[in-house]
Order: structure tokens, then C-alpha cells, then sequence
């Protein structure tokens, strides 16, 4: 085998030794939240509730914005809320 053929054997054995690396930290960070999210379950908080505040969060506030009225909309015509013109 060429020396091209190792090396290129060494970079894709490096790559895939990161890449499962990187795969085990994320588990144990997975781990982490899911043991945050038990905490606070286990101290009366929702971790539904939780969890979509924290997708809310990451948002930037037009996307919000855009979505919460959207969101209105879509109730309001399912008679889920009433229209703003009807309060």
C-alpha cells in the first residue's frame, strides 16, 4: 500500500476516532439535561412546560412573534379563543 493509501487510512481512522468521541459526550450532555430536567420535575416544575420555553428561548423574537400570531389565528378560527374584535 502507498503512503497516500496510509495516510489517507490515518485520516479517515482520526475522523471516525472524533466523531465517536464527540458521539459519547453528547450522550453524557444528554444525560445532563435529562437529569436537569428530573431535578426539576422532582421540585414541581413541568418539564414539558420546560422544554418549550427553552424552544422559545432560542427563537429571536420576530420568528416569535410571527409564529404566537399565527398561533392566534389558528385557534380563533377553530373557536378555541375568541377573535380580538370580540373581547
Amino acid at each position: 500500500m502507498s503512503d497516500a493509501h496510509g495516510v489517507a487510512r490515518d485520516q479517515l481512522r482520526s475522523y471516525i476516532e472524533r466523531i465517536e468521541r464527540l458521539e459519547e459526550e453528547k450522550k453524557t450532555i444528554a444525560d445532563d439535561i435529562k437529569d436537569v430536567y428530573g431535578e426539576a420535575k422532582g421540585t414541581g416544575f413541568d418539564a414539558k412546560i420546560l422544554r418549550k420555553v427553552i424552544s422559545i428561548r432560542k427563537q429571536d423574537h420576530d420568528e416569535r412573534m410571527e409564529q404566537e400570531a399565527i398561533l392566534d389565528t389558528y385557534l380563533q378560527a377553530l373557536g378555541m379563543v375568541p377573535a380580538a374584535d370580540e373581547e
